[in-house]
């Protein structure tokens, strides 16, 4: 068989939509400058669909030190892998400032996330070891397990009894094979907002030996005191062994950080080979981050603008009857009964005629008669924003009841 053939026949969970989603559910295209009002397909829209927590995408502070860094350096400096010519000393700086503020010995600079996770996973475990993790993790997280060799064992989202279960396997294989164990998790949940139970999960280390990941793309900077992340919330940083994030959400920028015990970061620094084999953090999106982390820490105002927005929006949907689940964050998923056709015209209804634009979530993300709207909320928007948005959903609700969306095809609005 031709290796292409499962592909004609077979587009993928996302892509056998393409014909009737490209360019409007899914790759579409938000233009103008970024922030709560943008523009798609030729119309404004109230976007709650970035990742811009505290607000610094279009910061005039982190715009100028982007273009002065951007002048100064060009994209192309450092050229190389850090390990051989893509070593500086700004990239040293901005590790050291990161260990500083999420309390590690140390820190390594990331060029990416989602393979940043996947490198750290891979790089810590051996064939011997045992891998635990939830069962609503990242992709990232998932596709990092899938590479390990030896046992993997998963959990059902935050069940620490079920957690302990999976310790108590792995406790008695690594007595046989000599090996060690590692539990991953998010911090923050990105789709449903809900937090892991890492006081729950670090206690356990009073029971069992394991060392714990951290991936808290969604927490850092939004969660905690300073910002600090979802460790901080809980009040358990210093047991979290290794604490990951990206600059892809507070940050708004490019980039990613792992912090640990120095002599553990010092061996990813030499073994991970995403990016021992990948080219530096250009210096531009280095000295950008410097910005980021510094308005990050000096301005609480920031956080403060967030959580201000984010109580508003979720105790004013709460009010109005809605369910989000069981959000704890900024990210505030809003949870419908209906059929992927009726999902697909309530997003054309926001989208045209309430010019309002957030993300759907549909099966296999959650279950096949559940629609999850999942609304972003950050520092700059507004609570006129926030008051017109709950009013919109209050009569999607109503027309969804009313049997106003149904339809037995997915809506073609692609071109």
């Amino acid at each position: 068989m031709d290796i292409f053939d499962k592909i004609y026949k077979n587009k993928g969970p996302l892509g056998q939509y393409q014909k009737v989603g490209h360019g409007y559910f899914i790759f579409p295209k938000l233009e103008g400058e970024l922030g709560p009002h943008m523009n798609f397909r030729g119309k404004e829209v109230l976007v709650w669909s970035l990742n811009n927590y505290i607000g610094l995408a279009n910061h005039p502070e982190v715009r100028k030190a982007d273009a002065d860094a951007a002048k100064k350096y060009g994209m192309a400096y450092p050229m190389g892998s850090r390990l051989l010519t893509g070593h500086t000393s700004l990239h040293e700086e901005l590790e050291n400032q990161l260990s500083e503020f999420v309390g590690k010995p140390d820190t390594f600079l990331l060029n990416y996330g989602y393979q940043g996770v996947i490198s750290i996973i891979d790089s810590l475990l051996g064939r011997n070891d045992v891998v635990i993790y939830d069962s609503e993790a990242h992709a990232c997280i998932f596709d990092g397990v899938r590479l390990h060799l030896g046992k993997r064992f998963m959990f059902p989202h935050n069940n620490i009894e079920n957690c302990e279960k999976q310790l108590q396997r792995a406790t008695k294989l690594v007595e046989k094979t000599g090996g060690g164990i590692l539990i991953v998790t998010e911090g923050v949940y990105g789709m449903a907002g809900d937090l892991a139970k890492l006081d729950k999960i670090v206690a356990l280390k009073k029971k069992y030996n394991f060392r714990i990941l951290v991936d808290d793309a969604h927490g850092f900077g939004t969660m905690g005191k300073t910002g600090a992340g979802t460790g901080e919330h809980f009040g358990v940083q210093d047991e979290i062994d290794l604490y990951f994030s990206t600059f892809a959400k507070s940050m708004a920028g490019i980039g990613a950080f792992v912090s640990g015990d120095e002599e553990v970061i010092n061996y990813m620094r030499y073994n991970m080979r995403s990016q021992v084999f990948a080219k530096a953090l250009p210096m531009p999106m280095v000295a950008g981050a410097l910005k980021r982390l510094e308005l990050l820490r000096t301005k609480p105002e920031l956080k403060e603008d967030l959580w201000k927005i984010v109580r508003a929006l979720q105790n004013g949907l709460k009010e109005k009857g809605f369910n989000l689940g069981n959000t704890e964050s900024p990210v505030t998923p809003v949870f419908f009964t209906g059929s992927v056709p009726e999902a697909s015209n309530i997003v054309i209804d926001l989208r045209e005629n309430y010019r309002i634009f957030c993300s759907i979530v549909l099966y296999p993300v959650v279950p096949r008669d559940v629609i999850m709207l999942r609304i972003i909320p950050t520092a700059v928007h507004n609570l006129k924003d926030v008051e017109y948005t709950i009013k919109a959903f209050g009569e999607v609700q109503e027309k969804l009841k009313a049997g106003k969306y149904y339809s037995d095809q997915v809506a073609s609005v692609s071109g």
